[in-house]
């Protein structure tokens, strides 16, 4: 039977997702899986990752797992190989880490661990899904931004800096790569639940705090991700490239 909408269907596309191993990153590779895409779980945690493989399976029973720290260009070259012979139609970069930090207080480690992980790790994973798809029939990439590629978060000099990178990164390769069909495009989350946020959840405060800045008046739940995810990944959304598309239940349009 035909989909009814046939444009937004990944049946026959095969999906790479960075730090696929839980949180959002499991949640877009489950989605797209849901929606037809054959997927690459990548990760850099192998217990973790074989977990989260064994789970996207009931979706997806050709779901399998890549190790990849995105931080080592190394393991980025080694990583992409498996694609040398093989279809990539979707990058979803999202692999990301953070560390909340006074900014008097941030040293060069610090900052060289989250940028490069979250900006100089995206870029690289990029140029080598880019490098699969010129020449072939181009591709989708999406790369996750957030709230603080936007606005300004006290202790989040170094995460905030790769964020707003990412948006930068994002319009300029959408631009450049445009010509060759690959889009580039963003997801920026608001206020979600994660392993890497849950110490702020853990404060009423702060809960109610910013529960009163959200205009649709709750958190983000992790599956709300999922339709822009499939959508920017699709034949659907063809025609956009270089957008970035804050799914924050109308928190910046409130500030």
């Amino acid at each position: 039977m035909t989909p009814a909408l046939p444009a937004f269907s990944l049946e026959g596309k095969t999906a790479l997702i960075t730090g696929a191993s839980r949180g959002i990153g499991f949640t877009l590779a489950r989605g797209l899986a849901q929606a037809g895409a054959t997927v690459v779980a990548a990760g850099r945690d192998a217990a973790t990752l074989d977990d989260a493989v064994s789970q996207l399976k009931r979706w997806d029973g050709g779901a399998s797992g890549l190790l990849l720290d995105v931080s080592r260009g190394e393991s980025i070259t080694r990583a992409f190989g498996r694609f040398e012979h093989a279809p990539l139609d979707i990058l979803i970069n999202n692999a990301g880490t953070e560390q909340v930090c006074p900014s008097l207080d941030v040293d060069e480690a610090l900052w060289r661990r989250i940028v490069d992980t979250n900006l100089k790790g995206a870029f690289f994973c990029a140029q080598a899904a880019a490098r699969l798809m010129v020449g072939r029939h181009g591709g989708s990439m999406i790369n996750i931004c957030s709230l603080t590629s936007r606005v300004g978060v006290p202790g989040a000099a170094a995460y905030g800096a790769s964020k707003s990178g990412l948006v930068g990164l994002t319009h300029t390769l959408s631009t450049e790569w445009a010509g060759r069909g690959i889009r580039v495009n963003g997801i920026g989350p608001g206020y979600f639940s994660t392993d890497l946020t849950q110490v702020f959840y853990q404060d009423p405060q702060w809960r109610d705090a910013m529960l009163g800045k959200i205009p649709l008046g709750r958190f983000g739940e992790l599956d709300d991700l999922i339709g822009a995810a499939v959508f920017l990944s699709s034949d659907a959304a063809r025609y956009i490239t270089g957008q970035v598309l804050y799914i924050d239940g109308g928190y910046l349009a409130s500030v």
